[in-house]
């Protein structure tokens, strides 16, 4: 009977070639699905022009990318249309985050303040933020503040959740035994309670930026001179299913990048976490 050595037993570079030709695994399998999915799709509509009205062509997807890029869109060039939208997603992003981290960690600590605002906040989060949109334009208008005020929203409630849960599963025995030592509350907030519930928070910012993304888009959708959203409503509003795709193709790009510098940002920040378990399947 053979059994295999643990993953800590084999030399490094037995480990960096397994990790090699698991990554090389991974990458063929997404790009199999990935042409398996866009070839089906243009095969299934190729031909029948009702349905590449309704459901788009990957072919006239790729040809509306290539002359927004080349000649620009109806409404001013490509690149300024993802600087607006990026502007709103990224300002109400930062901002809803802070607001988020710094109201999740005071009413953790405090609990009288838990205690006082916990309904409010309970009531805000059971409203549908997206009706929101339409109350943000009425009172601020069709420019950047109305978007920017509802990314803050979409982002904050999930940010202040994390925060206010990491905080409350703080181990006891650490602020505890940091007060016993002479630390201050605001000491003990920062060295420990802040980077304990740090991985929560870094947790909830995966999810928060397509919820700034969503934001900014819902905004300009809703009323706005400018930006990605205004580009699909448009498309939308031409039965140009193709130009609607090519939309939504650049806000996954750009969701990707945003998650590549977070998963970054969580990886110099978070060092001091033991490594994952690797290996086989559990």
């Amino acid at each position: 009977m053979t059994t295999t050595a643990p993953a800590a037993a084999l030399p490094d570079t037995t480990r960096r070639a397994r990790r090699r030709r698991r990554q090389l695994l991974v990458h063929a399998a997404q790009l199999a699905l990935l042409v398996v999915l866009i070839g089906g799709w243009q095969l299934f509509v190729q031909g029948d022009q009702h349905a590449i009205i309704l459901y788009g062509v990957p072919s006239q997807i790729v040809f509306r990318l290539q002359t927004w890029v080349t000649d620009g869109t109806a409404i001013g060039s490509l690149g300024d249309q993802i600087w607006t939208t990026l502007q709103e997603a990224l300002l109400g992003f930062l901002i809803g985050t802070a607001l988020g981290i710094v109201c999740g960690i005071a009413l953790g600590r405090i609990k009288f303040l838990a205690d006082v605002f916990g309904p409010f906040i309970k009531v805000l989060n059971a409203i549908p933020r997206i009706v929101l949109g339409s109350v943000f334009v009425l009172a601020f208008g069709l420019g950047l503040e109305s978007k920017i005020l509802l990314v803050i929203v979409l982002v904050f409630f999930g940010v202040f959740f994390n925060a206010f849960q990491g905080t409350r599963e703080v181990d006891r025995n650490f602020v505890a035994n940091a007060t016993i030592l002479g630390a201050s509350r605001w000491q003990v907030t920062r060295h420990v309670v802040l980077p304990s519930a740090f991985t929560w928070i870094i947790a909830s910012l995966h999810v928060s930026f397509g919820f700034a993304l969503i934001g900014a888009i819902v905004g300009e959708f809703l009323g706005g001179y400018a930006g990605l959203g205004v580009l699909i409503k448009n498309a939308q509003g031409t039965f140009d299913a193709s130009g609607v795709w090519a939309a939504m193709v650049i806000m996954g790009i750009v969701a990707l990048i945003a998650e590549w510098f977070i998963t970054w940002l969580e990886h110099r920040l978070l060092r001091w976490r033991p490594a994952q378990l690797t290996g086989p399947d559990l």
